[in-house]
């Protein structure tokens, strides 16, 4: 029995399933939902867009007393993007219970205003490790209700060096609790941090393997000084409109992405390195189309979610096969074909074995002719995005913005793309021939009677 209907759920959570148009549950649901529905740990591996967040999403809901103003679940994220979407899905799923308040809590902004969003408790916190351990140490959290504890990416979270942050925040936790463990892989510290938090989980695995028919993958073998010659050859060839170009190294993100900048690539660099608000700014960019390349690290990429992202690209074969799986999942979804291409030096074909065991079938070599190089003009990005210095801060909505665009500003509704909104700014993508009218008219106009600077 795969339908939501058949399961366990208040009603409230059911109508909002409906209304999103859930109908038929996907594998990691079907195997998670109906024990966490009874309480007991979970822990399950599923690769990213497989449904998980909806999975712990419904389990953790149904089990809140809305009439309780008390922190009752807890989501744990390795990065503030991925906390901002959880915490956007728990809200939708939550649609139809009434006064229920999700909060999200992460570093890399001030602690004064979630210090103080925390006076009213929330019934659900997500947040990163380190900022919720740094907000209990100092006596504004407290956990002493707490029902359901979630690790989502508990892999990355490990990677990022959060372990201790982790222990110190269950710690402070009741025993009582439902633990709930979501991973891309089990390694062995996951099976570590599983035996140590939680009471015999059920496990649920997942299957990361892609059909022909939902991917095209190919392995090209390059020596390491034509591995530039290679990308561009394949970014020109294919021409994708968004492309995702994995590096092992933060070195060699910065490097590709200057060396494909010089080639005329509309491109990106994304790595641990950057300050909070120009990750933002980068993430915005790439998955609201006004960026084709964004060369990234795996860590580094956490967090982002594209709906349709045509192309991934291995600069570097991944050192480890899950990872090397969880690359080419980020294409291929929702019934849409993806394309993933490998550059191979002579050094990295050791790896194979472990790849082909991971994926289930063998790779599939082709040639390059870098002789013939395409010197075609570079994909340009079908997207600007103008910046509005203001935000929720400021009450704006991106129906505030949609209305001022197509109002006075006479676009097209079309030409609207992807709104981003922060607190203290709005990210509003807007197709590439509509982008100087559209400055142009938002630079003289009002929003909701209020002028805002604007900016490419």
């Amino acid at each position: 029995m795969t339908d939501f209907p058949t399961l366990a759920l208040p009603a409230p959570l059911l109508q909002a399933v409906s209304a999103l148009g859930y109908t038929t549950m996907t594998e990691v649901q079907a195997g998670s939902l109906p024990p966490m529905l009874e309480g007991k740990d979970v822990i399950a591996q599923a690769k990213t867009g497989s449904g998980k967040t909806a999975a712990f999403g419904l389990a953790l809901l149904s089990r809140l007393d809305s009439s309780q103003a008390r922190v009752q679940a807890l989501v744990l994220c390795p990065t503030r993007e991925l906390a901002d979407q959880v915490s956007k899905e728990l809200r939708r799923l939550a649609r139809f219970i009434p006064n229920i308040k999700v909060l999200t809590l992460c570093g890399g902004i001030p602690l004064r205003p979630q210090i103080a969003s925390l006076v009213h408790e929330p019934h659900v916190v997500v947040g990163t490790p380190g900022r919720i351990q740094e907000l209990l140490d100092k006596g504004h959290l407290k956990f002493d209700a707490l029902n359901v504890l979630v690790l989502d990416e508990a892999d990355h979270m490990l990677d990022m060096g959060f372990a201790d942050a982790i222990a110190a925040v269950v710690a402070q936790t009741p025993k009582s609790r439902q633990t709930l463990l979501f991973s891309a892989t089990f390694a062995d510290e996951i099976r570590d941090i599983s035996r140590k938090l939680q009471r015999q989980p059920v496990e649920v695995t997942v299957q990361s393997r892609l059909g022909s028919d939902e991917l095209e993958q190919a392995f090209f073998e390059v020596d390491t000084p034509r591995k530039i010659d290679a990308l561009a050859l394949l970014l020109n060839e294919h021409r994708p409109e968004s492309a995702l170009v994995f590096c092992n190294t933060k070195r060699d993100t910065q490097d590709v992405a200057d060396q494909l900048a010089q080639r005329g690539f509309s491109v990106l660099a994304l790595s641990g390195d950057l300050e909070q608000r120009d990750r933002d700014e980068v993430l915005v960019r790439f998955a609201n189309k006004s960026c084709s390349v964004l060369v990234a690290t795996d860590v580094a990429a956490r967090g982002l979610h594209v709906q349709d992202l045509p192309a991934v690209i291995s600069y570097e074969l991944a050192g480890d096969p899950d990872v090397h799986v969880h690359r080419i999942g980020r294409t291929g979804r929702a019934g849409n074909k993806g394309l993933a291409l490998h550059l191979v030096a002579s050094r990295e074909i050791g790896r194979l074995p472990g790849i082909e065991a991971a994926q289930g079938s063998s790779a599939e070599w082709r040639r390059l002719n870098l002789s013939n190089a395409d010197r075609a003009q570079p994909v340009q990005a079908a997207m600007v995005t103008l910046i509005i210095d203001g935000g929720r801060q400021d009450k704006l909505r991106p129906g505030d913005i949609v209305g001022a665009l197509t109002g006075d500003a006479g676009l097209p509704v079309d030409a609207i793309g992807k709104i981003d909104t922060f607190a203290t700014r709005t990210y509003v993508a807007v197709k590439r021939s509509h982008a100087q009218k559209a400055m142009d008219k938002l630079r003289v106009g009002k929003i909701k009677g209020r002028t805002f600077r604007v900016r490419k």
